[in-house]
């Protein structure tokens, strides 16, 4: 068995987020659950190509709230760091880190956040 890490998140559009991950940051829309009344979406699963994922759904979907929209801050690993900073620049991801080499690490990467506050570092450092 793979084991992979997938974080979750809420959202205030998760439609939209998801529309947003998948052509800013190259995510795969794999799985989509929506509401009862199909106005939102209850569960949904994104797939990071080169293994792993994201599941979300929109905020207030639960009796339980699993998380608040925009507190996250994840690290993906990804071979194209350049590309893909372009991409999810064209996009309209707002740049927190800008692009760059660190040498400490020896890694290229850049942060950027989405439409809802969430923090998405991408890098070539693959960890230790």
């Amino acid at each position: 068995m793979e084991i992979a890490v997938w974080p979750t998140f809420r959202s205030n559009n998760a439609r939209a987020l998801i529309d947003f991950l998948c052509s800013a940051f190259g995510f795969e829309e794999t799985f989509v659950v929506p509401s009862e009344d199909g106005k939102k979406i209850a569960h949904a699963q994104l797939k990071w190509p080169l293994g792993g994922g994201v599941m979300l759904g929109d905020s207030g979907m639960h009796d339980v709230e699993l998380g608040h929209v925009g507190c996250a801050s994840v690290y993906l690993i990804t071979d194209q760091p350049d590309a893909l900073f372009e991409r999810s620049t064209t996009a309209g991801a707002e740049v927190v880190l800008p692009l760059s080499d660190q040498e400490d690490y020896e890694s290229r990467g850049f942060s950027v956040k989405d439409p809802d506050g969430n923090v998405w570092s991408f890098g070539t450092y693959c960890g230790e």
